[in-house]
């Protein structure tokens, strides 16, 4: 794809907040475990940077994917993985459905504020018993007058503990798996950064072995009731809007992976150079560098892949099996080049205040959320004619 002069303003304008307004922070926020959401996300909004895809009516730029995906690419500037996998949440998996299939009521009250950097959104798909597989969840809402009354839980919810509303998968009645859900949106508190709201409650903040600045929470939700006007698009196709939601999450991903995975090759690089052993250093010896050059050459070949089903995504196409290649590719190669290049830089490399050591521990991730591996996979396979998509 050829990036224009715009995609390289937005680039450079990012580029410019991380270094002065985010990495500067980074280690205290990983210290802390959890980063200043609201202030971090009403800067990018106040540069426009929420609301990329989004329509210009509500704030966004109206411009097309291929623009989120130099954003995600860029975030991976940013010296950890959890701050840019909340952004992403905002920006690329809790807000396209709303974009595109809600009410001008809903989009008024909840997608422009979120593109502003005024509210804080999460996406509630995942639950204890329930992760990759969406069809498994258990949370109900059941119908009471001209409401919705939500009884179930979330878990693993990136923001959650900051969010002012939840985009939400819940069963709304059938026995199809496929169609008897929908995504209702759920006012997480009594106004933005305000109190939670009536029978919300965070049962547990997650604590991980990576993404420690992203706040991730079990939250769970007592007999919640929601005016079913935030009833997202029709009831019983909440099942397809998220699947639709995740093709640009997993596109969001691989894209975002590339500047973390050249940086990583890019610092090992330099600390090989420096690194003195045996008479020479590190990088003189002829199997790291080929090491280093193949890990680079995987890199390369998934930000080819990467942008090419988004310039496909950008057309039209249905890029379901491309999006999931990248996803799947993406995950594989945080965990190899990450632990390839920790390897290197030896002691220094297991300290847990290293930069390769913290990738190690972001990027393990990136085979888990937003569809594990195995899920990549059996998509593929459907995709390819050699398993049978559901229902068939």
């Amino acid at each position: 794809m050829q990036l224009t002069h715009e995609h390289e303003q937005i680039r450079d304008t990012l580029k410019r907040y991380i270094a002065e307004h985010i990495n500067p922070h980074v280690d205290e926020w990983e210290e802390a475990e959890i980063f200043p959401a609201h202030q971090v996300f009403k800067g990018l909004g106040d540069l426009g940077l929420l609301g990329l895809t989004k329509p210009v009516e509500y704030g966004g730029m109206g411009l097309d994917y291929s623009y989120s995906m130099v954003m995600a690419e860029t975030l991976g500037l940013i010296n950890c993985g959890g701050v840019p996998m909340a952004i992403g949440v905002q920006t690329d998996m809790c807000t396209p459905a709303l974009a595109r299939f809600g009410s001008d009521e809903l989009k008024r009250q909840y997608l422009a504020p979120a593109i502003a950097g005024d509210m804080v959104g999460c996406i509630g798909v995942s639950e204890p018993g329930a992760g990759s597989d969406v069809s498994g969840i258990k949370s109900v809402a059941r119908k009471d007058g001209d409401d919705y009354v939500i009884t179930g839980q979330k878990m693993w919810i990136t923001n959650s503990l900051q969010a002012d509303w939840m985009c939400m998968l819940v069963n709304t009645g059938g026995d199809n798996p496929h169609k008897n859900k929908s995504l209702i949106l759920v006012p997480m508190r009594e106004g933005p950064g305000g109190p939670l709201r009536k029978g919300i409650s965070v049962a547990r903040k997650i604590r991980k072995i990576g993404m420690h600045s992203s706040d991730t929470g079990l939250i769970h939700f007592d007999e919640v009731r929601v005016p079913q006007r935030n009833l997202i698009g029709a009831e019983g196709q909440g099942f397809i809007y998220q699947m639709q939601q995740f093709q640009e999450e997993r596109l969001w991903a691989a894209a975002n992976a590339l500047s973390a995975l050249d940086g990583c090759i890019r610092d090992t690089i330099e600390w090989a150079r420096e690194r003195k052993m045996f008479g020479a250093t590190l990088l003189d010896q002829q199997w790291v560098q080929f090491k280093l050059v193949e890990l680079q050459t995987e890199v390369e070949a998934l930000r080819a892949l990467t942008w090419k089903a988004g310039e496909r995504y950008v057309a039209g196409d249905d890029v379901l099996q491309w999006a999931s290649m990248g996803k799947l590719k993406a995950g594989r190669l945080m965990r190899e080049v990450a632990d390839t290049c920790l390897q290197f830089w030896g002691g220094m490399g297991f300290a847990s205040d290293s930069r390769v050591s913290r990738l190690y521990r972001d990027g393990r991730l990136g085979s888990i959320g937003g569809g594990a591996d195995e899920v990549m996979m059996g998509i593929i396979a459907k995709t390819m004619g050699m398993a049978k998509r559901p229902g068939a």
